[in-house]
């Protein structure tokens, strides 16, 4: 039996290629972490004696979820994941698909716990403001289940671009200087700071943004668990809103204030979700208001494992009848771009981030009326944000999310952008690390000359072709290498 040290998936993923190319069984072989620590019990088999690279592929989603179990605490995940390799590799090339398999139930079940330890370290990390030098600096202390702290580095990196903070673990710590990610040792919760006056900002917001009349005290603490409440400054105020809250339902329905709604109200609580699932409960979302006048939701229309992903603003006049996405005058530019860009609209992934069509009705002469576009405002962005979320989650090989005009860009990009400066290059997202934005066809449709009509177009199929290129650039059929 070998003994193999790993400190990280990197190591793991170069030292399975090497034992790959060794025939070396996972029955020999005792894959344990590193913790720097030489044991007088095991042998350890040294990285550069093992064989080199050979040929040997992979489907892409295991390396995405052998990189995600990477982080995971679970000291046998570099064994259940050779074990795995090794059998893609000799027994069954499509063992992911086999749900009920034991290996694949325990690294999914890692998968998911890492995904979640990372949604809670990006939603409860809160920053303490110091001084270092005469410079404002902003330090938080979190404790993750997992080792995830290089998993959303470049979350924190991005949201907070303009900040000099770190951020401590037990495990790790992380510093970003507004231009440079380095990594430290791990600390304790005594060597971070205490209160600030940042903390009354957030009680002031916590408290401006708390429902009561949604208050669901088990949803929450599962949401928000109680052990992190410690080193939440608003966790010290939820005793007093809990108490406060059927005061103000009470003053809330007495003022006829609106209840603040958005899809997750309405998404399945099922535990595996589909898009025919989603679509069938987006059919009810009355999250905000625009239900009221359209025809119905207009859903995202396309194959389940396609790898690029096109998102509009919302659905036209044209859509809105028939119940499918981009049928309309738009819908035909966007069918010419796409072919002169070489791919396939059967291939791809159409949606918009707006479900429901929001118009004004406007006189057409002679008694006729016709519905006119309106853009949908933030709110109903917000209120219909999560079906999108929800069907990138179900297109597991999506790989490119191509946002058609400036509502799709800034709902995924953030406020603040020009199309103008953003479109044409990759720009890194929740979403996908191969985001880009583009012009919408509706706006090429009205523009106001034959030239800007003509550059935009051209433009808009230069994008596309630049996402068709990147998928032909990628190994064929999804697959890469080990």
């Amino acid at each position: 039996m070998r003994t193999i040290r790993i400190k990280s998936y990197e190591q793991w993923r170069h030292i399975a290629r090497g034992l790959i190319a060794g025939n070396a069984s996972p029955a020999e072989l005792q894959l344990v972490e590193d913790d720097g620590q030489q044991s007088l019990f095991c042998e350890t088999s040294r990285v550069d004696s093992l064989p080199g690279k050979i040929d040997f592929r992979v489907p892409r989603a295991f390396l995405l979820l052998a990189e995600s179990v990477g982080y995971h605490r679970d000291a046998r995940r570099w064994n259940v994941l050779y074990r795995v390799l090794w059998r893609i590799r000799h027994e069954q090339p499509q063992l992911l698909d086999i749900e009920t398999d034991d290996d694949v139930i325990q690294l999914t079940r890692m998968e998911k716990q890492v995904r979640r330890d990372a949604h809670k370290m990006k939603a409860f990390v809160r920053f303490r403001k110091v001084i270092q030098d005469g410079v404002e600096h902003f330090i938080a202390w979190h404790q993750p289940d997992h080792r995830i702290v290089r998993k959303v580095a470049p979350f924190f990196s991005r949201r907070f671009a303009g900040m000099n903070w770190t951020i401590l673990t037990p495990d790790e710590s992380m510093t970003w200087d507004q231009s440079n990610l380095t990594y430290g040792g791990g600390v304790t919760r005594s060597d971070a700071p205490g209160s600030d006056q940042l903390e009354d900002l957030w009680k002031t917001y916590y408290a401006n943004i708390f429902n009561p009349a949604r208050v669901k005290i088990k949803m929450m603490k599962s949401e928000m668990p109680v052990r992190y409440w410690k080193n939440l400054p608003e966790a010290q105020i939820i005793d007093e809103l809990l108490a406060d809250a059927p005061r103000r339902v009470e003053k809330m329905i007495e003022q006829y204030e609106g209840f603040d709604q958005t899809a997750i109200d309405f998404l399945p609580t099922l535990d595996s979700l589909s898009l025919p699932v989603l679509q069938k409960a987006a059919a009810n979302c009355k999250a905000c208001d625009l239900h009221c006048a359209a025809t119905q939701t207009v859903f995202g229309s396309g194959p389940a494992d396609a790898r690029i992903v096109l998102l509009g603003e919302q659905p036209g006049d044209r859509e809105d009848l028939a119940g499918q996405p981009f049928i309309g005058p738009a819908g035909q530019v966007l069918n010419e771009a796409i072919e002169k860009a070489g791919l396939v609209r059967g291939e791809l992934y159409l949606t918009n981030v707006v479900k429901h069509f929001k118009f004004k009705v406007s006189s057409a002469g002679q008694g006729g009326k016709r519905r006119l576009h309106q853009k949908p405002n933030s709110r109903e962005i917000r209120a219909c944000r999560p079906w999108f979320d929800a069907e990138w989650s179900c297109l597991k090989n999506a790989d490119i999310l191509v946002c058609l005009g400036a509502t799709a860009m800034n709902a995924i990009m953030g406020p603040g952008r020009k199309l103008g400066d953003t479109r044409g290059r990759w720009i890194e997202t929740d979403h996908s690390q191969r985001t880009i934005a583009t012009w919408h066809p509706s706006a090429i449709l009205r523009s106001y000359d034959a030239d800007s009509k003509s550059q935009k177009f051209q433009q808009l199929v230069d994008d596309l072709k630049f996402a068709r290129d990147s998928i032909l650039n990628t190994k064929e059929s999804g697959e890469y290498d080990v």
